[in-house]
């Protein structure tokens, strides 16, 4: 009697330790499937968004030549002019 009352208490914790084992081992099997997967994701860039992503580069530094050279006409047309600044092609523009 004592070692059926035993065995009904143990069997259903020992059944959760299995199958918590049993997961957790396939966890790690496969995980370095899982991060292989996703680093040959991010290495295999298409040509296409390479080029999207150049052209986007492109055209945010060109609007921020264009607001630097706007700076520097306003400031030597108002003859706050920087050292930097050459005012002398700046305001031939």
């Amino acid at each position: 009697m004592r070692k059926a009352c035993l065995s009904l208490v143990v069997l259903p914790l020992l059944t959760a330790c299995v199958g918590t084992i049993a997961k957790t081992a396939v966890d790690v099997v496969t995980l370095p499937v899982k991060v292989a997967s996703a680093g040959v994701d991010a290495a295999t860039t298409s040509q296409k968004e390479a080029d999207e992503k150049r052209g986007r580069e492109l055209r945010r530094q060109d609007e921020e030549r264009g607001k630097q050279l706007r700076l520097a006409q306003e400031r030597c047309s108002k003859g706050r002019q920087l050292p930097t600044d050459d005012c002398a092609a700046v305001l031939r523009r």
